[in-house]
């Protein structure tokens, strides 16, 4: 499991998932050098996990408001 990177952990959800679904585009078209999908590969991985727990945190809020 990558560490998460602290620019990541200061990102909003949106801008996360913005360049998130970048990277996953970039890849998917497959023109990218290994090395670079490498390194793009683990910063996504980071932005996903970051992502999963900000949806975490909303949701929580939301079942605390809702109780």
């Amino acid at each position: 499991m990558p560490k998460s990177d602290p620019d990541i952990k200061e990102m909003s959800f949106e801008t996360s998932l913005k360049e998130l679904e970048g990277i996953v585009g970039k890849l998917e078209q497959g023109q990218i050098a290994l090395e670079e999908a490498i390194v793009m590969y683990t910063r996504g991985t980071s932005l996903k996990e970051h992502c999963e727990k900000k949806l975490k945190e909303a949701k929580l809020k939301v079942e605390k408001v809702s109780a």
